[in-house]
């Protein structure tokens, strides 16, 4: 039984970007705006977009020459070895899936208890997760449905709510390019590039989309239109509201709707909010449920993780447990209040997997020269020499500031390393012995 390919360019699109757009953007928008002076949020922010635009560049030509929903996992296996393949996946899927996951759910909460103060907002989050399982397990077309929806009607919103707050202040930019402070701008790009995060995780539907090619097309569309509407909302914003009373409330955006239009603008805004959760949600476990899919296809999980839905062929036994994991982050998360440590945790993860990608094009280029490449990056290994420097820089300057990060990282991929060196290997010995078990029964 396979995953079946009925996945268009616009879900593909609406997927990688709406991975991206979520509640928890707002608080990483403000945190790159108070880094930079004045209005010139609207620099960093599109300066992470550009320099995502590079690290797509390269996942386009790995995606190209490897489309697996193995992801990452098969170009670092091709490119380094498995056991560096098995370890950065791994750290890869469980940090980001915490930071975003955890974040998300933390300030989600934020804009619910501002709306119903009281309604217990935990019950409402795990009841949107669980709405977002149910659509998922029904089958991969109809939470594309969803998704794409639900995404274009928040990306016409966030345009809708900057311009509306641009002509109510009769804005006008003051010192556009004076960022400040050298140390400020590059703290700001590195935490710009967290608006973008996981735009690459559509490389997992590689198995269900009806042209590979749609996959690199709608990342590079997707940071496009990500980088116009984040830079656009995020000056917006700091134009409306001071800075400092932004950085006070992990639900920033409600501050800026009720300033824009009242009390009509904090329920619109909800809206928006509840939409974003959801679109960051399902697209989520569409990305990360198929990446288990094949990990445990590939005995690097149990091999329970594997099996589909007979009737919807859908990944559910790995559905079900993003579910169980994203509450109880979610718990820890709202019991904790430690949602930015996730935020920072989660752009290093990203700029040290980008690093990664650029490495692994030069590698698979002198390993596979031959290999057929529908994409190929172009100027030789300029952009993927730029895309390892970098990130690389950028994740060092993120952690330099937070050594709080730093420890969380170290921990994680100490887990991993553990786990790559016992369980994976008893995986595929069990697997190995299921095996010949079977040919003896049928010889």
């Amino acid at each position: 039984m396979q995953l079946k390919r009925v996945l268009t360019l616009r879900t593909v699109v609406a997927t990688s970007a709406g991975l991206t757009l979520a509640s928890s953007t707002f608080v990483a928008a403000v945190q790159v705006a108070s880094y930079v002076l004045g209005d010139t949020a609207w620099i960093a922010i599109l300066s992470g977009g550009v320099l995502c635009f590079l690290a797509a560049a390269c996942f386009s030509e790995l995606n190209g020459l490897l489309p697996s929903a193995a992801g990452i996992r098969l170009y670092f296996g091709r490119a380094f070895n498995n056991q560096v393949a098995l370890t950065v996946s791994l750290l890869y899927m469980l940090i980001v899936v915490i930071g975003v996951l955890g974040a998300e759910s933390y300030v989600l909460a934020r804009v619910i208890n501002e709306v119903f103060p009281g309604v217990q907002p935990f019950f409402w989050i795990v009841l949107l997760m669980f709405l977002v399982t149910v659509i998922n397990i029904r089958g991969i077309k109809i939470a594309g449905h969803f998704q794409d929806v639900v995404t274009y009607g928040l990306i016409v919103s966030l345009v809708a709510f900057a311009l509306i707050a641009f002509n109510r202040a009769d804005f006008q930019l003051t010192a556009p390019f004076t960022p400040g402070s050298a140390s400020g701008l590059i703290n700001a790009i590195a935490l710009g590039v967290f608006l973008f995060v996981g735009f690459e995780w559509v490389t997992p539907l590689a198995e269900e989309v009806t042209q590979v090619k749609q996959i690199s097309q709608g990342m590079m569309i997707a940071i496009g239109i990500l980088s116009v509407t984040y830079a656009a909302f995020t000056v917006a914003m700091t134009a409306v509201v001071p800075k400092e009373a932004l950085a006070a409330t992990a639900a920033p955006q409600m501050l800026f709707a009720r300033s824009v239009l009242g009390e009509p603008g904090a329920a619109w805004m909800a809206l928006v909010s509840l939409g974003a959760s959801f679109t960051t949600f399902n697209a989520g476990i569409i990305s990360v449920s198929r990446f288990m899919y094949a990990s445990a296809r590939e005995q690097v999980l149990p091999a329970i993780f594997s099996r589909l839905s007979p009737r919807f062929f859908t990944p559910w036994v790995s559905i079900i447990t993003l579910f169980i994991v994203a509450v109880t982050v979610a718990g820890i998360i709202s019991l904790t209040h430690q949602y930015l440590v996730l935020v920072e945790l989660a752009a290093v993860m990203e700029s040290i997997v980008y690093a990664l990608v650029g490495l692994s094009v030069i590698s698979l280029r002198r390993r596979m020269p031959d290999q057929p490449r529908p994409y190929r990056v172009k100027w030789g290994y300029v952009i993927p020499t730029l895309t390892i420097v970098v990130f690389t820089f950028l994740a060092a300057a993120v952690l330099e500031t937070n050594r709080m990060a730093l420890f969380i990282l170290i921990i994680a991929f100490l887990f991993c390393l553990v786990y790559v060196n016992t369980a994976v290997p008893y995986l595929k010995k069990k697997h190995g012995q299921r095996k010949r078990s079977s040919r003896r029964r049928t010889s």
